[in-house]
């Protein structure tokens, strides 16, 4: 990435397991692959790269693009296109902090511990594996598909508990709060003494 930053390219990036944010892409593996699907199965690598290379050629070079104006080759757009000139002095890309990554099991808790500290993560990630990434500033978690949890800045040594940032209680699921409940023991029959008759007569 910083290699590709020091030359003016700047990197646009997707989600792992996510081929809505990387359209164009995940076009173009399916188109390559029809074409090797009807090509003769390949006996070496070397026979699979020719047979990519001879894709590429037709893709780029042969075959007229739908999107293009007529009897125009991506190749012949590219040709015609103002190129952006590159940047005049590149820098070397500066090496960033060292980073190390381990694995953690997160607890009945919602948490996962690292450098001694509790992380929460959330229920929902309960009794599964994540993996960690972290230098001396920053702490990343992501799941078993490569998908960022969340990232925080590493806490301070001695931090016993970081959350994650949603509500909890009351303010997460107000409709769910308990209400007090007063149990009162039910009422007994009540048997009424009978009432002496007054005379009215003198």
């Amino acid at each position: 990435m910083e290699f590709l930053k020091a030359r003016g390219v700047e990197p646009i990036t997707g989600k792992p397991y996510k081929p809505t944010t990387q359209g164009k892409n995940e076009r173009f593996h399916q188109t390559l692959h029809r074409y090797l699907h009807r090509q003769p199965p390949a006996s070496s690598m070397a026979a699979l790269q020719l047979q990519v290379d001879a894709f590429d050629l037709y893709y780029n070079s042969e075959r007229e693009h739908q999107a293009l104006s007529p009897a125009m080759t991506p190749q012949e757009a590219w040709n015609a296109t103002p190129k952006t000139p590159p940047p005049a002095t590149p820098r070397e890309p500066t090496p960033g902090p060292e980073r190390r990554t381990t694995q953690r099991t997160v607890n009945r808790n919602g948490c996962a511990t690292i450098l001694g500290t509790h992380f929460k993560l959330g229920k929902e990630h309960i009794g599964a594996t994540v993996h960690i990434l972290h230098d001396e500033s920053t702490i990343v978690f992501f799941d078993a598909r490569g998908t960022e949890i969340i990232t925080h800045s590493l806490p301070p040594r001695g931090t016993p508990y970081v959350g994650n940032g949603k509500p909890t209680g009351v303010e997460a699921d107000p409709r769910g709060t308990r209400k007090k409940r007063t149990n009162y023991p039910p009422l007994k029959n009540r048997q009424t003494k009978p009432q002496a008759e007054v005379s009215t007569q003198s």
